[in-house]
């Protein structure tokens, strides 16, 4: 049956019956609904996320900081989206944008803000000087990061979305995301049919950025089946990349931080040191 064809209004109204499982909470309008300050813990680094694959991309990079031997502990504070806890007055004031992730570096001799996970992501590479090359390297990693950055939307809002959260399933939406799905999938599998990592032979952001992203389809945990449905099964130097990167002790640390849904040792709401993870499955 085909799709039934839609007019747009003359001039465009919200409509928050029609919206899908966010429609609640998503607005046409930034800025704060509520006045909260947010919660402040005894790191120089206070991160404000949720374990979705942008938040997974910063604590799998704090993490790694840490394994490597740099001073990078953190806290990490649950910033529960479905629940609106990121339009906050305390969540704007630190993204405006109010998405997650979100981080306050109060290193220096005043807090510095921080919003979108890829400018964490150099921001904390810079200031630890690792997992970022230096010269030819380095613009390689910084393509295949912006790749990934400039890629999600298409995955997330668009082929999940129509996919697995809107009110109801149109053939042409998910036709097209899925193919552009597959598209940025099979980019990534050549790639990685020609080196180790997405930069070269060395991990770096860009494996970060984009490992939280590509490894739940391999895994086939993410929107509703959507591994066999895409047929994910067919990029076997993604699934490689995947279980590598996935054997690191700092991305199974990282990917469970910020966590607060699935198996109850595989969560972890708040991080505050190491000693959180004791007894987690990971």
């Amino acid at each position: 049956m085909a799709d039934a064809v839609y007019t747009p209004p003359k001039i465009w109204a919200n409509d928050t019956e029609n919206g899908g499982r966010f429609a609640s909470i998503n607005r046409p309008t930034a800025g704060a609904r509520e006045e909260r300050d947010l919660p402040v813990g005894e790191h120089p680094l206070q991160l404000y996320s949720l374990a979705t694959p942008n938040g997974v991309k910063v604590t799998i990079m704090l993490e790694e900081l840490i394994e490597a031997g740099h001073d990078a502990e953190y806290d990490a504070w649950t910033v529960n989206i479905s629940q609106g806890d990121q339009f906050t007055s305390g969540f704007v004031g630190v993204n405006p944008n109010s998405k997650i992730p979100a981080l306050l570096d109060r290193s220096g001799p005043e807090p510095v803000r921080l919003f979108e996970s890829g400018a964490i992501l150099i921001h904390l590479a810079e200031k630890f000087d690792a997992f970022y090359p230096t010269g030819q390297t380095r613009a390689e990693v910084l393509s295949w990061l912006f790749w990934q950055v400039g890629s999600a939307p298409f995955i997330g809002g668009g082929f999940g979305h129509f996919y697995a959260y809107a009110p109801e399933k149109y053939e042409y939406p998910i036709n097209r995301y899925a193919m552009e799905t597959k598209r940025l999938f099979d980019v990534a599998d050549q790639r990685l049919a020609q080196s180790r990592f997405l930069g070269g032979d060395d991990y770096t952001v860009a494996d970060m950025a984009t490992f939280p992203w590509l490894a739940p389809f391999v895994e086939g945990n993410i929107y509703n089946d959507a591994t066999t449905f895409l047929s994910i099964h067919e990029y076997e130097n993604v699934a490689r990349w995947v279980a590598e990167i996935n054997a690191r002790p700092a991305v199974r640390r990282g990917r469970i931080v910020n966590k607060v849904w699935g198996e109850e040792n595989q969560q972890l709401a708040e991080r505050h040191s190491a000693a959180d993870f004791a007894g987690k499955d990971i």
